[in-house]
């Protein structure tokens, strides 16, 4: 029981680490791109990358071993859809991490990364899109622990 207490804490505390690094990445993107602020992207995109991977990690751990069964959550509607949500912020996120990482030569040298101002509008409006998504993985959240959606099984 306290094993399992820990690791759903765990589990959340990634999912605020993704939205925390989000936020992050959304305010820093305002306004001109300086080294600092192009580290701290990089940055937020790792803190990012390494919260989702623990994410899916301690998912699946929480899925096979702890909780429920698969089984069980295999026959829920929100939980179905938390994951699809969930991979298509992975998959929206493809392009700001591409894009932050293709700035590692620059920083290195401590210059300023090019970033277009219609790029820099896209990757906003990315970075905006996860975050409505991933309110819409929270609900989805909620709507599975009060078994809301469940069928057969």
């Amino acid at each position: 029981m306290l094993i399992s207490a820990l690791v759903a804490f765990a589990h959340h505390l990634a999912a605020f680490a993704i939205a925390a690094a989000l936020v992050v990445e959304l305010i820093t993107l305002r306004g001109e791109l300086t080294v600092e602020r192009a580290r701290r992207l990089v940055n937020m995109d790792a803190v990012y990358g390494v919260a989702a991977m623990a994410i899916i990690v301690i998912g699946i751990a929480r899925v096979v071993w702890l909780e429920k069964s698969a089984g069980y959550y295999l026959h829920s509607a929100p939980f179905i859809a938390k994951m699809i949500l969930f991979a298509a912020i992975g998959l929206i996120s493809i392009r700001p991490t591409v894009t932050f990482l293709s700035w590692r030569d620059a920083l290195a040298q401590n210059r300023v990364p090019v970033l277009a101002a219609d790029v820099q509008r896209r990757l906003r409006a990315i970075v905006h899109l996860e975050l409505a998504l991933l309110a819409l993985v929270i609900l989805c959240a909620a709507l599975m622990a009060k078994g809301v959606g469940f069928f057969g099984g």
